[in-house]
């Protein structure tokens, strides 16, 4: 991955929809340990960028070749999550995992701006 010294742009981390601020806060509120954040992060365009100049959220990012990215990547987890939720067995309902879907695809549909 490329660093850039001055990037104007706000990107999407390439683990997007992995949710790693979510997991440190559960893991901060259920036993009171706090991971410290990265300091630097790999992005969806491919450029190595500090934390602080990326967010999940599609308002936010300006960065083009991130902004697809996030769309893409979101779309995939819609259709993986909605496939579990289909399975046999699965400890995840049919109609919560359309739920969970059509918030991925919201996402993506925001991060593709239509």
């Amino acid at each position: 991955m490329e660093e850039r010294g001055h990037d104007p742009h706000i990107h999407v981390e390439a683990k997007v929809v992995r949710g790693d601020a979510a997991v440190r806060n559960v893991l901060a509120s259920t036993f009171g340990l706090a991971g410290d954040l990265p300091g630097v992060v790999d992005t969806g365009c491919g450029l190595r960028v500090p934390y602080a100049m990326t967010s999940p959220r599609p308002d936010r990012v300006t960065c083009l070749a991130c902004r697809e990215y996030a769309g893409r990547e979101h779309l995939r987890l819609a259709e993986m999550v909605e496939r579990l939720g289909l399975m046999p067995g699965s400890t995840i309902s049919g109609t919560k995992a359309k739920q969970a879907a059509d918030r991925h695809r919201d996402l993506a549909k925001r991060f593709s701006g239509n």
